[in-house]
């Protein structure tokens, strides 16, 4: 399955100052944001199998952990660049789809190193030297000036901290023996500055970074510690919102710092939140369970066509799996907070 974007210009209805554009959308993070980097790597935490992409184009499953389209594939097209975006290490990326840009996410990243290593994915670090990778082709393809061009116009997005909480923290539970929660929400706040940082000397200047959502609220927290009644795990939560403010403070900080640069930070927590308790205003019906199999526990391979039931209309559900949200849910989330993030930038 090729799964290079075509090449007509989508419709969009973003407003953007005169004379200004987004070249390119390039993306750095986990599987929020993950096109199907992981498929090649020996890991667990890959989807490239049905009923993944069920909904997608063609039915066929790609490597992006939902039923049909993620967030950055909504970006591109909203921003009226292209209708899907690619990843990086897909053997059938074209020369020409770097022009406009692509996904170094892998999922079950995070800002905290030791995240990935976990389970065997591309750390942020990883990420950064395909990035590297990347600008030496644009320079070969289009010269060092005009690379810079694009590389200072384009929107970088970064989607990281969800695993460092819900996993390494809180799942597997390594960082909870060395760490307490302000501590650890202090680390992976830190660690996020000093990617953003290197992001910034590669060239990066129109930077938006998406804060943590409420973790507890994921099908699978609320079956590992929402109680009898699966409820929303507060402790979770409040985790996810301590990270946020962290978060929020550093990037102000390098706003201060950073000359010619803008780092917006994209608030995913609250219209997130807004969806899960208020389904109906957006059409949902279910929003304690995931689509695929029991809705509970299944993510990655436990969610394939081996899994006891998978519902019929994905529409109408907030999660596909445990863990990540349907296309519908992204949709409707990325409407809520695209303008305001790219009105931040000017």
């Amino acid at each position: 399955m090729n799964t290079t974007p075509p090449t007509s210009t989508p419709n969009h209805a973003i407003f953007l100052p005169r004379n200004e554009t987004f070249p390119a959308v390039l993306v750095f993070g986990d599987s929020i944001v993950d096109p199907g980097n992981n498929n090649n790597l020996s890991t667990v935490v890959k989807c490239n199998f049905p009923p993944y992409g069920r909904d997608f184009v063609g039915g066929f499953p790609t490597g992006r952990f939902s039923n049909g389209k993620i967030p950055p594939d909504f970006i591109a097209e909203e921003l009226g660049i292209k209708n899907l975006l690619p990843p990086y290490s897909s053997p059938s990326l074209q020369l020409g789809d770097l022009l406009t840009g692509v996904s170094f996410a892998s999922s079950g990243s995070g800002f905290d190193p030791l995240t990935p290593k976990l389970v065997s994915v591309l750390s942020l670090r990883d990420q950064l030297g395909m990035f590297k990778e990347y600008i030496g082709k644009l320079k070969v393809m289009v010269g060092e000036e005009r690379t810079n061009t694009i590389l200072s116009k384009s929107l970088f997005l970064v989607v990281a901290g969800s695993d460092d909480i819900a996993n390494s923290y809180f799942v597997i539970g390594v960082r909870k023996r060395q760490y307490d929660v302000p501590a650890y929400t202090d680390f992976m706040a830190t660690s996020a500055a000093s990617f953003l940082k290197e992001l910034y000397g590669l060239g990066a200047r129109r930077i938006g970074v998406a804060s943590a959502p409420p973790l507890g609220c994921l099908p699978s927290q609320r079956s590992l510690a929402g109680g009898k009644q699966r409820e929303c795990a507060e402790d979770h939560n409040e985790a996810a919102k301590l990270f946020n403010t962290k978060l929020s403070s550093q990037l102000d900080s390098l706003n201060a710092n950073s000359p010619q640069a803008k780092f917006v930070y994209i608030d995913i927590y609250k219209p997130f939140l807004d969806l899960i308790q208020n389904p109906q205003k957006s059409g949902f019906e279910v929003v304690d369970k995931g689509c695929c199999g029991t809705g509970r526990i299944e993510a990655a391979a436990l969610c394939s066509l081996l899994s006891s039931f998978t519902c019929e209309d994905a529409s109408n559900y907030v999660f596909w799996d445990s863990y990540h949200p349907t296309e519908r849910a992204y949709k409707v989330i990325i409407e809520k907070i695209i303008q305001k993030c790219v009105d931040g930038f000017f």
